[in-house]
């Protein structure tokens, strides 16, 4: 078995301390354990999010007793998402495991979630069998069936924080608010391979919760961003426009039933609110419009750094192949072409 290698990592693990926590000590043991059956050498980083007195106590307890762990402190609760970016900024492994600071899944699961980067550039897990009443099921199907529909994704556990990745799918995904629930989809967007991974849920997450209305108040609004990101974040006009011409157009037809009527039918147009609607309509149309159309222009003019492609593999001649290669002259119809004689194969790299 392997044991922590500072020096040079090759697994980090991101425990973001926010609101909802367990006890520590325990916890950090457990994942230790899950990590460790690996095989490769691993780091810790928590990321406390404010002020978490417990947490830190329970973290620097684990310090004094020699454990190998990187705690970092933030001056005020920032969220998960930023705690995540936090953690990653100070983490050296290629492989970046995020981790929830509470029960959530079997620990002695996570080799099978690093292994699964085998074929994907991001693992996320999924609690199975899941646990809970009818109420909560009904609740989570709802909402992964809203959120597959918005964003044509097929996944099964958005609130799973256990997900593995290579450490570029990190260094091109900026997260902000309360995106980290919504990792897979960016980075499906961003073309990297996504995968779910079964994993057998935690004895101590079977607890029904209890959501707020804010709360999913702020679900809804969270999936709208991550539809015009995933959808119309490269094509702002298509979103805009399309919203605009829509608006623009029953203003329209209001204003054109109207002058027809006062046209045709003598009816009078003094004291019709459906004037003033048709009119507010169109003007809103016409704005909503334009601001797409700045929003294309503003692509248009930084498109040149911008890249929305994945390069997987490239296949090159390489030098000793290219002194290999006969070129000799020809004589076509066009004394334009040549032709190019190989005597050598060409090797593949990616």
């Amino acid at each position: 078995m392997s044991t922590p290698n500072p020096s040079l990592p090759s697994i980090s693990v991101i425990v973001p301390v926010c609101g909802r926590r367990a006890e520590l000590r325990s916890l950090y043991a457990q994942y230790k354990a899950g990590i460790d059956t690996v095989g490769l050498p691993f780091e810790f980083i928590f990321v406390i999010d404010g002020a978490r007195t417990d947490a830190s106590r329970a973290l620097e307890e684990l310090l004094h007793e020699g454990e190998d762990i990187t705690v970092i402190s933030l001056t005020r609760s920032f969220g998960e998402a930023a705690s995540l970016m936090a953690g990653f900024e100070r983490a050296s492994g290629s492989v970046i495991v995020t981790l929830p600071a509470y029960h959530q899944i079997d620990p002695q699961d996570l080799p099978k979630l690093v292994a699964a980067l085998g074929s994907s550039d991001m693992a996320i897990g999924y609690r199975s069998p899941r646990y809970g009443n009818a109420l909560d099921r009904m609740r989570r199907s709802a909402f992964h069936g809203l959120v597959n529909f918005v964003t044509g994704s097929r996944l099964q556990d958005l609130g799973c924080g256990a997900r593995a990745m290579r450490r570029q799918v990190f260094e091109e995904m900026d997260l902000y608010g309360d995106q980290h629930r919504f990792m897979a989809i960016l980075a499906a967007r961003l073309g990297f391979r996504v995968s779910e991974v079964a994993l057998r849920q935690s004895p101590k997450d079977r607890l029904g919760r209890v959501y707020r209305p804010k709360e999913y108040a702020h679900h809804v609004l969270d999936l709208f961003s991550i539809f015009f990101l995933v959808r119309f974040t490269k094509r702002p006009l298509r979103f805009f426009g399309m919203l605009g011409a829509a608006t623009f157009g029953i203003g329209a037809a209001v204003i054109a039933f109207l002058s027809v009527q006062r046209l045709f039918f003598d009816e009078k147009l003094a004291d019709r609110p459906a004037l003033l609607l048709g009119a507010l309509l169109v003007v809103l149309g016409m704005q909503v419009f334009a601001l797409g159309l700045l929003g294309e222009l503003i692509i248009f003019t930084h498109a040149r750094g911008m890249k929305d492609y994945r390069v997987q593999e490239v296949i090159q001649y390489p030098e000793t192949v290219a002194s290999s290669v006969e070129v000799t002259d020809v004589e076509p119809t066009d004394g334009r072409s040549r032709e190019i004689r190989q005597t050598a194969p060409p090797a593949m790299t990616a």
